[in-house]
């Protein structure tokens, strides 16, 4: 598992806040960049995969040997974006 260039604590947001707090710091991150994002919401393995499936970042998997639920992300310079409050619907 690559090291993350950013690391983000969801602590127990609920998974579509933690989307579009990611979608922001995707924008800013840049491409290549791999970002953890810790998220303990049950929805958080199934939603993170299918979000970065619909924008075209990779999505790495769990991060083996962390202490809380912990998802890698590597972000793509060619993904599509999606609405600012909306991370489910294309910009």
């Amino acid at each position: 598992m690559p090291e993350p260039d950013l690391v983000i604590d969801g602590g127990d947001k609920m998974c579509v806040q933690l989307l579009i707090e990611l979608r922001g710091h995707v924008l800013r991150a840049g491409p290549g960049a791999v970002i953890h994002l810790i998220a303990t919401d049950p929805a958080a393995p199934v939603d993170l995969p299918a979000w970065c499936h619909l924008t075209g970042h990779a999505y790495l998997g769990p991060v083996p040997g962390a202490e809380r639920p912990t998802f890698a992300v590597r972000v793509s310079d060619a993904a599509k974006q999606t609405e600012p409050t909306r991370p489910w619907h294309a910009a």
